[in-house]
């Protein structure tokens, strides 16, 4: 492994712990029935029941575990292993069923199959060195007519609270 990628994975397992017991990623709330997803997901991915879902970088599974209570079948994949550690005991202790796999994204194997969609979310994009490659990468796992979704923005936006009157630094972040 090389230095940039052993140095992030060390950061994204020494974050598992702190955004697992934020107020951001609100797990308490998850845990009694709250969904993770935002409506424009929702809206733009649409219906799920009965598809398959493969989650690339999915940190500790929040949002996978959130398709996976909307009827996909799913799978989360994140290089870091304590955040899929992580991921496998919140779909125990929430008793929502799902796959997650121990991999980064180039090195996700085929046996993985093919996917009616395939997801990324908020932060997953800024960390990637070949995003031609990833594109590909996530591509590969698609099945015929199935599409790729995509929801990101910058990570700076994260360090602000925008209440519908002002914008000031959000101080529960990341």
């Amino acid at each position: 492994m090389d230095k940039y990628l052993k140095t992030n994975r060390k950061n994204w397992d020494e974050r598992v712990a702190l955004h697992a017991a934020s107020r951001f990623y609100n797990v308490a709330g998850f845990l009694r029935g709250k969904s993770s997803l935002l409506p424009l997901e929702l809206k733009e991915v649409g219906p799920v029941k009965d598809r398959r879902l493969l989650h690339l970088q999915c940190h500790f599974g929040l949002d996978t575990l959130s398709w996976a209570r909307r009827g996909a079948s799913v799978t989360g994949a994140d290089f870091s292993p304590k955040a899929i550690e992580s991921a496998r005991a919140l779909s125990d202790r929430a008793g929502v069923p799902a796959d997650f796999v121990l991999s980064d994204v180039y090195s996700l194997g085929r046996a993985l199959g093919k996917f009616d969609i395939v997801y990324a979310s908020y932060g997953a994009l800024c960390w990637i060195g070949d995003l031609k490659r990833w594109f590909r990468t996530a591509a590969r796992f698609l099945k015929p007519g199935g599409f790729l979704y995509v929801a990101d923005d910058h990570p700076f936006a994260g360090v602000f609270d925008d209440d519908g009157r002002r914008v000031q630094v959000y101080r529960d972040c990341c």
